[in-house]
Parts: C-alpha cells; structure tokens; sequence
C-alpha cells in the first residue's frame, strides 16, 4: 500500500549536526503546528561520526512525522537533498540547511509561488534584496559567491542572481525528474539541478528572503571553491555526452 501523500516535505541534509539540528527541529517543529498542512520533516544523516542519529531518533516521540533517512556513509550536501527529495512524500518538497540560515518563516513564501502563481520550483535568494541579510559574510566569501554566479551564468547558462542559497522548494512529482538525473554530489549540485530545471522546461522563481551568515558554515570558500567550477563543467560534459535526457514526449 503507498503511504498517503503529504502536503509538504522538508528535507534538511546533515553531517554532524548534533548541535544545530535540536534548534533547527524545534523552530521547524513550531512553524508546521501553525499551518493547516500534513507535513513531515526528513533528516538525512550522511554518515555522521557524532550522536546525529540517535539524536533525530529522541525527537521522533514528540514530532511523529520526523523521519530519519540514512545515506550510510559521507557522499556530500547534493547526495544527500537527492536521495531526500526521492524518499519525500509531500506534493511539495523543500530543503533548507541545518543552521537555518534562512529562517523556516520564509518558506511562505516559496509556497505561495508554488501555489498561488503556477511555478513549478522557488528557489530562495540573497541577492535580489540584500537589505534582507541581517548577518553578512566576509567580504571575501562574498566577492567569491559573486564571482561564481557569474561563472554559472557563462558556463551553465543559468539567469539566477542567486544560485547557492540552500533554501529551495519543488513540486515534488512534477521536478522529479530533476534529482533522478542529478550526478553531483556535493556543493555544485545547486546549478545542476537549475540547469536540469531550464532544460525540462520547468518554471523556476527566484524569491528575495531573508538570511543570515552561519560562522559555523561547512563550505570552505577556496577548496569548494575549486572544486565547485569543476562541476559546473561537469554539468556541461554531462549534457553533451546525453546524460540528461528530455523525458518521453518532450520536446
């Protein structure tokens, strides 16, 4: 028997989250018992050494629709929203980071593009409003994100002014294609699943939100830096060697 679909999913990719996650648990937990929707939130563990685990596990008893997914061993941020989107059961899918840099409050509005206003994803976006970020970056992580965008843009072809926000929202059957074809695994998936987006014809927006800088972020600005632009040429191998396949009666 299929499980009963949900009304929204919330996915939150974690490797040795044991710290962040009972506050991020909490306020997403409060958040959902304010909205008339049938919800469920996904922790998936990838392969984390400290008490993450057994730490989703102790909160199941107090939020029933909590769900801990396990990847078994580290794959990387893009492994892991995938692998949560294809075990989601909510008609619509979002992840959002551990440290809730965006606060959980703003999936408001990703939801009303979805809902009220036909797209098919809303991907969250620091750069379109920049009077919303209450907690900047280093000058230099910023300089080194603009850069990146413009990399995207050139290479991926992808108009977003904002590409790496890790707060984005789906259709889940409609953009499911999107993460069945995903390959990278690791912080470059945001501009593949955007590419994917543009070639299946999805209807994508890019909403201003509100943000604020983690110190305690996991990205490290040179080292994924680096290979971050490797994998936007991956994304362009892959689509030349027809790894992306348009979906039976597309166009």
């Amino acid at each position: 028997m299929n499980s009963p679909l949900l009304d929204l999913s919330i996915i939150i990719p974690a490797f040795n989250e044991e710290r962040r996650l009972p506050k991020a648990i909490e306020r997403i937990g409060s958040y959902l018992s304010a909205q008339p929707l049938q919800a469920e939130i996904l922790v998936v563990d990838d392969g984390s050494s400290d008490a993450t685990p057994k730490l989703i596990e102790s909160y199941r008893g107090k939020y029933p629709g909590l769900r801990l997914i396990t990847n078994g061993r580290n794959h990387g941020k893009g492994f892991s929203v995938r692998h949560g989107m294809l075990e989601a059961r909510g008609e619509i899918a979002l992840f959002t980071d551990a440290d809730l840099s965006t606060p959980i409050e703003e999936a408001d509005k990703l939801l009303a593009a979805l809902r009220e206003n036909g797209f098919d994803a809303a991907i969250g976006s620091r750069a379109l409003d920049r009077s919303l970020i209450e907690v900047h970056q280093s000058a230099f992580r910023e300089w080194a994100g603009t850069l990146f965008n413009q990399l995207v843009r050139q290479i991926a072809g992808i108009e977003f002014s904002d590409t790496q926000c890790g707060f984005k929202a789906f259709r889940r059957e409609r953009t499911r294609i999107i993460f069945e074809q995903q390959r990278i695994e690791r912080f470059g998936f945001d501009p593949e699943i955007l590419f994917l987006a543009k070639r299946h014809g999805l209807r994508v927006a890019e909403i201003p939100v509100r943000w604020s800088h983690d110190s305690g972020t996991k990205v490290n600005v040179v080292e994924d830096g680096i290979r971050m632009f490797l994998e936007l040429l991956v994304i362009r191998w892959n689509s030349l060697r027809g790894f992306y396949p348009l979906a039976a009666g597309s166009k």
